[in-house]
């Protein structure tokens, strides 16, 4: 018999020897053991981009993640990598710095507004409940994470994935409620509204 098997599980524990396989089992995978994040991710385009170098060209990929709680909160980040999947968790990583909070009335937006960036111009338009969301591919994956259920928006300038999101979000992030901006002036809701 081995010296190892001989020795009582108290001095092996004392060596900081693992005492039985079925205490690694009782641990589970380590992906179970990743916590959940509180925002989901939505991925809006991926391009192919290459640098030339002397040697010939660099290609690599570069992603365009939105990230968003449901609850007014929501951001975008561009990853680049030689692999989709990094490119993706980069672009995600990048995405939780740039966080803004928006102002939600109900299901929609409190006030209509101009989101501008670069060559790309987003209307955001209030709508009733039961509209949906009336947008193009970039913007509906911007406000569907906001938290947004009803909206109508129309896009001018470019259809630029990245210039749309982020004329998007610039324009998410101007909005004010009625609340914010009787504080700003530092009068009540009512004297605001007459």
């Amino acid at each position: 018999m081995p010296q190892d098997m001989e020795k009582k599980p108290a001095e092996r524990e004392e060596r900081g020897e693992r005492r039985d396989r079925r205490d690694r089992r009782d641990r589970g995978p380590r992906r179970e053991r990743r916590q959940e994040s509180e925002f989901q991710e939505k991925m809006v385009s991926i391009n192919r981009v290459s640098k030339t170098v002397k040697g010939g060209r660099n290609m690599r990929f570069a992603a365009l993640v939105v990230i968003g709680d449901g609850k007014g909160r929501v951001g975008c980040g561009i990853g680049k990598a030689t692999e989709i999947p990094e490119a993706a968790r980069k672009a995600a990583e990048d995405a939780k710095k740039h966080l803004i909070h928006v102002s939600l009335k109900d299901s929609t937006i409190p006030h209509e507004t101009v989101g501008r960036f670069g060559t790309g111009k987003v209307l955001l338009l209030p709508a009733p409940e039961g509209t949906g969301i009336i947008a193009g591919g970039p913007a509906r994956a911007v406000l569907e994470l906001c938290g947004i259920h009803d909206i109508r928006t129309k896009s001018y300038g470019t259809n630029n994935p990245i210039n749309m999101v982020k004329a998007t979000i610039e324009g998410l992030a101007s909005l004010r409620s009625a609340e914010e901006v009787a504080k700003l002036r530092g009068k009540t809701v009512e004297e605001l509204l007459g």
